[in-house]
């Protein structure tokens, strides 16, 4: 029989913790990676007539991290327990824990410990890193908007240097300066459009620095008069003077959304008797932050009954039902939150409902699979789930062979 003294129990502490530092790393780095990229796309996407435009993307990705940072670690941490515990089942470990005497109360406690760890890292992202990292974000994002024209062009993209003008050029060189096949769009002062089109051109800044001025070659500009008669006007050499456009006005300062506000201005702003964000917006936020980073303790108390249960109906199942837990969480507390702001309900009852719902679920399937460990209303569903998969391939198998 296995000797369970106080020194094994700790070396088996040390020992699943190290296992769950790999796919707890894995997970939250896949996850956040992923998200990050999918965002970046969008923001080259969006940023596409910005010269700086990678410059600009590379801090908006600086400032999401924490934001996706808050989101994947609850899921990353549950992934890592779940596979670590399904591990340990698998190879009977956990069996030969329990029939020395270990209780699964003291086989869950490092992952406690370790959920109180991530809780504290979690209060820090939630309650200062992201409030500041969602301001610099949209601040970033104001200075890429507005950052006006450069005097630089990028190819197959149009932008406009003033409200009137419009152009595009299908190839630029590397100096953003020398343009190929250009055509550009002007709006006369009296509604009246010109369109110019031109086989090359080149942009030369203007001793003065406000101007730009475009040098066409053999082009044709089309008009028409004041009476409605088109024109076609060929050339050799045009040129035309453009203004640089600078940044617009300045972005508000942080604090006017009630997510750029940390847990300690959240605090004090909802005790003030006048706010410029409703009160109960302010606590709804608050409250949400806390029930997020209050639930990552409670999540082992899921995982390691579904994990021990993996042994008999297959992980798959176990994750889609933790998965949908998750999600339904985090759903039900958006939805709170927005009643909370639109005035329909109080913030405590609207956040806190849904954290007490799932702290209870946890609990409850923690508690019932003391006794039979892995045998609790979770897994049963679970290995339904896993039955009516296996129940399905062999006829998807069937149909396969059918059509081969």
């Amino acid at each position: 029989m296995l000797q369970t003294n106080g020194a094994n129990l700790k070396l088996f502490d040390r020992y699943i913790l190290r296992l769950t530092l790999w796919p707890l790393l894995g997970a939250l780095g896949v996850t956040l990676v992923a998200l990050l990229l999918e965002r970046v796309l969008r923001l080259l996407q969006q940023l596409s007539e910005s010269s700086n435009r990678f410059g600009f993307v590379a801090e908006l990705a600086a400032n999401l991290v924490p934001h996706y940072l808050g989101l994947t670690l609850p899921a990353a941490f549950f992934i890592a327990l779940f596979i670590v515990i399904a591990r340990l089942n698998e190879g009977s470990e956990i069996d030969a824990l329990l029939a020395s005497g270990v209780s699964l109360t003291r086989i869950v406690a490092p992952y406690l410990a370790l959920a109180t760890v991530l809780m504290v890292i979690s209060l820090v992202v939630f309650g200062l890193l992201q409030p500041y990292s969602r301001y610099g974000y949209r601040a970033v994002l104001h200075a890429a908007q507005t950052a006006g024209w450069s005097g630089l062009a990028e190819p197959q993209t149009f932008f406009a240097p003033d409200q009137n003008l419009t152009m595009t050029a299908d190839t630029v060189d590397a100096t953003g300066e020398v343009l190929g096949r250009v055509f550009i769009r002007k709006v006369m002062k009296d509604g009246r459009e010109q369109v110019t089109t031109a086989s090359s051109g080149r942009l030369v800044r203007n001793p003065n620095g406000a101007q730009v001025t475009l040098e066409l070659r053999d082009g044709q500009q089309f008009s028409t008069s004041t009476k409605g008669q088109a024109r076609v006007l060929s050339f050799k050499s045009s040129s035309l003077v453009m203004p640089l456009s600078s940044a617009e006005k300045l972005l508000r300062g942080r604090g006017g959304d009630a997510r750029e506000l940390t847990m300690g201005e959240l605090a004090r702003q909802a005790r003030q008797p006048h706010s410029d964000i409703p009160r109960q917006t302010l606590l709804a936020e608050l409250y949400a932050r806390l029930a997020r980073s209050f639930a990552l303790p409670l999540l082992p108390l899921l995982a390691v009954p579904l994990g021990l249960a993996a042994k008999r109906g297959g992980r798959a199942p176990g994750i889609i039902i933790a998965g949908l837990l998750l999600i339904a969480f985090q759903h039900l507390l958006q939805f709170g939150q927005g009643l909370a702001s639109s005035g329909r309900a109080q913030a405590l009852p609207a956040v806190g409902i849904p954290f007490a719902v799932f702290a209870v679920l946890c609990v409850a399937t923690f508690v019932s699979s003391r006794k039979r460990p892995g045998e609790t209303p979770v897994s049963l569903l679970s290995e339904r789930i896993a039955e009516g998969l296996s129940r399905l391939t062999p006829k998807r198998a069937r149909r396969a062979e059918a059509r081969a």
